[in-house]
């Protein structure tokens, strides 16, 4: 997926099935227990059918019983980080961490950069915590109220506010489709 976005934004048509399918890939994972912790467009693999696969779960971790983990370090990538991978004395991670890298995914596929921008790692995190994201329909025009509410919701800085599970994520962006 980073390659193909390197060379255009796919149109809309087909970036939405593609993200609903790593959506549902996700969820997956969440169900039998395992957060990703480091989806980003280097980490979707496109077969020769044009399917996206989910690949390097190096950094992934098995939730708890309380479906959490609690990191021992901050790791990641961070144009696509949620603020609870810096601030790991803070917070556990959890579902809604991987929900914040999808949107993240989302955001770039329609935007062209992460929500975070561009810059040195440290620009990064500092933006991701403060959650300084530009709104995507100033660097997207076209986008459409609903798409853009469905990609804030990921982004939320609260945990809480994002969706309570990647299958609920999932089933906005059908009905956005």
């Amino acid at each position: 997926l980073d390659a193909r976005l390197k060379r255009q934004r796919p149109p809309r048509a087909e970036m939405l099935p593609l993200l609903i399918k790593v959506g549902e890939a996700v969820d997956y994972a969440h169900r039998l227990g395992l957060l990703h912790l480091d989806l980003k467009p280097a980490n979707i693999l496109i077969d020769a059918r044009g399917e996206p696969l989910v690949a390097d779960f190096g950094l992934a971790r098995h939730m708890d019983a309380e479906g959490a983990v609690k990191a021992q370090e901050v790791s990641g990538t961070p144009a696509y980080m949620a603020p609870e991978q810096i601030l790991i004395e803070q917070y556990r991670l959890t579902v809604a961490t991987d929900i914040y890298a999808l949107g993240a995914l989302l955001y770039r596929c329609l935007s062209g950069v992460s929500p975070h921008g561009e810059g040195a790692a440290a620009d990064l995190i500092r933006r991701a915590l403060a959650g300084q994201i530009r709104p995507l329909q100033e660097l997207a025009p076209g986008v459409d109220r609903d798409l853009a509410a469905v990609c804030a919701k990921c982004l939320a800085l609260d945990q809480r506010d994002r969706y309570p599970s990647v299958c609920e994520l999932v089933a906005d962006l059908r009905r956005a489709e």
